[in-house]
C-alpha cells in the first residue's frame, strides 16, 4: 500500500508541477480567490476559536464567521489582485534575502537579517507595482512552485524523501 501511495503522490506532484510550470500565470487567477477563501475561512474560524476558547470549528459561529471571512477575502483577492501580488513580491524578496544572508553565514535570527529582508521585501513590492511587473512576479513564483513540485516528485521517486517525512512536515 505504501508503494501505491508513493506512485500516486509522485504522479500528482509531477502533474501539478508541470501545470504550474507551464500554465502558472493562468492558474494563478483561478487559485488566488480559492486560496484567499481558505485563508480567510481559517482566519475567521481560528479567531472565533481563540476569542471564545472553543475548539477550531467547534461552534456554528466559527463556521459562519469563517465562511463570511473567506468569502470577503476571496472577493477582495480577485478584485484587488495587484495588492496580493505586491504582498507576494515583498514576501518573495524578503525570503530570498533571508536565504542569501543565511547562506553567507549570517545568523538567521539576527536583527541585521530581519532589517535587510524587510527593506528588500518592501523595495521589491514597490518595484513590482511601480514598473507594472505583476505578470513577471506571478510567472516567476508559479514557475518556482512548479519546479519545486517536480523536484519533490523526483526525490520521492528515488527514495531521498519519504512520504512519512512529508506528512510530518505538513502537520507541524
Amino acid at each position: 500500500m505504501e508503494f501505491l501511495s508513493m506512485i500516486v503522490f509522485v504522479l500528482l506532484a509531477a502533474l501539478v508541477g508541470v501545470g504550474l510550470l507551464l500554465y502558472g500565470y493562468r492558474a494563478f487567477f483561478v487559485l488566488l480567490p480559492v486560496f484567499g477563501f481558505f485563508g480567510g475561512f481559517w482566519m475567521g474560524a481560528e479567531s472565533i476559536s481563540l476569542l471564545f476558547g472553543e475548539g477550531f470549528l467547534a461552534t456554528i459561529t466559527g463556521w459562519v464567521v469563517g465562511f463570511l471571512a473567506g468569502l470577503v477575502v476571496a472577493v477582495l483577492s480577485y478584485l484587488f489582485y495587484w495588492l496580493g501580488v505586491a504582498i507576494v513580491a515583498g514576501l518573495l524578496g524578503a525570503g530570498l534575502t533571508v536565504s542569501l544572508m543565511t547562506a553567507m553565514v549570517f545568523n538567521q535570527e539576527g536583527a541585521l537579517v530581519v532589517l535587510v529582508s524587510v527593506i528588500a521585501g518592501v523595495a521589491l513590492a514597490i518595484l513590482a507595482m511601480r514598473y507594472n511587473l505583476q505578470k513577471y512576479v506571478i510567472t516567476a513564483l508559479t514557475a518556482l512552485a512548479g519546479a519545486s513540485a517536480i523536484v519533490l516528485a523526483i526525490l520521492v521517486l528515488i527514495g531521498r524523501v519519504s512520504l512519512e517525512s512529508i506528512r510530518m512536515e505538513g502537520s507541524a
